[in-house]
């Protein structure tokens, strides 16, 4: 361990020590503030969730002391907070620990899940946890983040988040060391969550590799990856209200052209297109959408007409 902290540069490492102990601090008062706790919370997801300014990546990456790789900038040039505390808390989980505690003590508070999966999804899956029932509970508490803070990002249409959703894909989903770290069950969840988020965060070009991992579900024999995919992008769609989102799900969904779907998969996605085809309710898709979700049809259902 000791090897660990030494290998992180002293100013680098004393300041995400102090960011740290900032986060316990704010922790700490919102446990022993019922009445504020909600904002607080809120507080410090904002907090952790900021773009880090150059004079704080000055000092975290130490540009004075060696050369700086693209990668450690993170997701498309974009590094946060939460990027290099999720790293600083798997070389030195030491200083987590006490976050953990506090925010464990938090768990069922609004926003307690959205730092947890922000702050510790790297950490989950390098610790060793011989508790199944502390693992069951973590592991549903990053999923239930992720899916909070992905659904952020949709209703913003910015991709803040990016880091996190291509971890779980990339270093977990596709890496069956990590992925059976898990429980099954919260690797099912974990398969469903990445199912509606994929066409968002750009990443079908590895969609062929994700629908391989896929995880054993009861009902494997009547049902499989591809329907599982998409009866989850068919509900997802039908939840999204922001156009530029839709937009960009019916352009990505050429994807599925040529791919083996159930008859009831087939209709339920089918159904679902068609919901975007006409003005009006319960959808009110405008007319972008209108000719997108058409453009969707004749692509995948050639031969389909209206019902």
């Amino acid at each position: 361990m000791q090897q660990q902290e030494t290998s992180l540069r002293p100013r680098s490492s004393a300041y995400l020590n102090a960011l740290s102990q900032e986060i316990e601090k704010k922790l700490q008062r919102a446990l022993a503030s019922s009445s504020q706790r909600r904002n607080l919370l809120q507080e410090l997801f904002a907090d952790i969730a900021l773009e880090v300014d150059d004079r704080a990546k000055d000092i975290i990456l130490c540009r004075e002391e060696y050369v700086i790789s693209p990668a450690e900038y993170g997701t498309n040039g974009r590094l946060c907070f939460y990027d290099v505390l999720a790293d600083y808390y798997v070389r030195v989980p030491e200083s987590g620990n006490p976050i953990l505690d506090l925010i464990v003590q938090l768990w069922c508070q609004s926003f307690a899940s959205h730092i947890f999966a922000l702050l510790f999804h790297k950490w989950l899956f390098d610790v060793q946890l011989d508790n199944a029932d502390v693992l069951l509970r973590y592991s549903s508490a990053l999923v239930q983040g992720a899916t909070n803070v992905f659904w952020i990002d949709i209703q913003s249409n910015t991709r803040r988040f990016q880091s996190l959703f291509q971890y779980l894909l990339d270093e977990v989903a596709l890496e069956l060391t990590r992925l059976n770290k898990i429980p099954v069950q919260a690797q099912r969840d974990l398969y469903l969550l990445l199912s509606r988020f994929i066409f968002f965060y750009n990443s079908v070009e590895k969609l062929e590799s994700f629908l391989k991992h896929c995880p054993t579900f009861p009902n494997t024999f009547l049902i499989g990856p591809v329907d599982i995919l998409v009866i989850e992008l068919a509900d997802q769609l039908q939840k999204l209200k922001v156009e530029p989102v839709l937009l960009h799900y019916l352009s990505q969904i050429k994807v599925l052209q040529g791919m083996e779907l159930r008859m009831a998969t087939s209709t339920r996605l089918k159904t679902c297109l068609y919901s975007f085809t006409s003005p009006g309710g319960p959808m009110y898709p405008t007319r972008a959408v209108r000719h997108a979700a058409w453009d969707a049809l004749d692509l995948l259902f050639p031969v389909s007409t209206p019902f």
